[in-house]
């Protein structure tokens, strides 16, 4: 993923506290599409792989695991179209150097991200998010369960390949697999946040950001951006990843 403009370098504003007789959550990715997904995660630096970072998730079904019990921190996303061609495993999105599992490689844009800053601590803040910022491959939603407060779900339900402007389209196989970000498209400072634009006084959303902000308000669509919706949600025990609705 590209460094410049990852979720990771965004300050959310979407806080979870997490008390310190909470032992184990369960992150649980559910697939309701009506195909095969792949879901990949990327620990952040220092933290471990869960799940050897990848694995196959065929349609109507899910996966559940434990989080580390002290504090993780990563993102998660769905490979769509993966296949062995010529001896290779490759994804048509999302896919992490031809591997099913990741082992702690990043994925190729655009792709739906969720992110994750977890702590096992009330007196930690713990977040999670879902971006578009690396633009768009699968509907995705982030659901505490269980939690205590204001949860509220948050995430992209539409499917946004369908109305994806020509210019941030990708094509594959002769239809259109993802979306991109204005930064992917045009590779811009302004689009991407760099340079002189590398500030909350100076990168603003673009007529890019807003296609994918007015389907998916919930959302983070550039790097200083803010989604329509925030929470305290004390102590879920569980936390869904859910694929298309």
């Amino acid at each position: 993923m590209a460094p410049s403009y990852s979720l990771s370098t965004l300050t959310l504003s979407i806080i979870l506290l997490f008390p310190l007789s909470f032992a184990s959550m369960i992150l649980t990715v559910v697939n309701n599409c009506p195909f095969p997904v792949w879901p990949a995660i990327q620990p952040n630096a220092g933290h471990p792989v869960l799940e050897q970072g990848g694995f196959a998730l065929n349609p109507h079904s899910h996966r559940s695991f434990p989080a580390p019990t002290t504090h993780w921190s990563g993102r998660l996303w769905g490979r769509t179209g993966c296949a062995h061609r010529n001896g290779h495993f490759t994804c048509a999105t999302g896919d992490c150097g031809g591997k099913l599992e990741c082992n702690g490689l990043g994925g190729a844009t655009p792709a739906t991200l969720a992110q994750f800053s977890l702590h096992h601590s009330h007196t930690d803040q713990s977040s999670y998010a879902v971006s578009l910022v690396d633009g768009f491959n699968i509907p995705m939603t982030v659901t505490p369960h269980e939690g205590k407060g204001t949860c509220p779900v948050v995430g992209c339900k539409a499917d946004l390949l369908a109305t994806c402007p020509w210019s941030l389209q990708k094509h594959a196989e002769g239809r259109v697999v993802a979306c991109k970000s204005g930064c992917e498209a045009f590779n811009t400072d302004e689009f991407c946040c760099r340079g002189h634009f590398n500030n909350a006084q100076t990168c603003k959303g673009s007529k890019w950001s807003q296609f994918f902000k007015h389907a998916c308000p919930a959302t983070f669509t550039f790097a200083h951006d803010s989604p329509s919706l925030t929470h305290e949600c004390m102590s879920p025990r569980e936390l869904k990843v859910i694929f298309c609705h």
